[in-house]
């Protein structure tokens, strides 16, 4: 009795799994990669790239995908999801990627990063972007 139920299971995960990678195969890998980002980081990355252009983030990095974000004074931020560290201090969450956009300053006393004045919407959609571009 219990082999069948552990059986049943087994059935259903794998109809789900099948499922879920039918879906996933109508989409793009970048529309793929904006849901992702937004289920991780509870942002939009579309209202991110905006953001980002309008808080003058290009100011200091390049960010492909932002007008005008072209500069070198910060780390460039493409592959930033797939970094350790964010600002070498904090693990790279994105919980810890909110913090850092919304208020450098409260992570690290010394950066050059100025405070932009993200609320924490912003930072969160930034960080959807962020996470969101290869």
């Amino acid at each position: 009795m219990r082999r069948m139920e552990m059986g049943r299971r087994a059935m259903r995960g794998a109809v789900l799994l099948g499922v879920l990678a039918l879906s996933a195969c109508g989409m793009r890998d970048d529309e793929r990669a904006f849901a992702d980002a937004a289920a991780l980081t509870g942002g939009d990355p579309v209202a991110g790239r905006t953001k980002a252009r309008r808080l003058g983030c290009g100011s200091c990095h390049t960010i492909p995908g932002v007008f005008g974000a072209h500069s070198q004074v910060g780390p460039p931020l493409k592959g930033i999801r797939g970094r350790m560290y964010i600002a070498g201090v904090l693990t790279n969450t994105p919980e810890h990627m909110v913090r850092w956009i919304q208020d450098p300053r409260s992570v690290d006393s010394t950066t050059a990063m100025p405070s932009v004045g993200a609320s924490e919407r912003d930072a969160r959609d930034i960080a959807a972007y962020l996470y969101a571009i290869p």
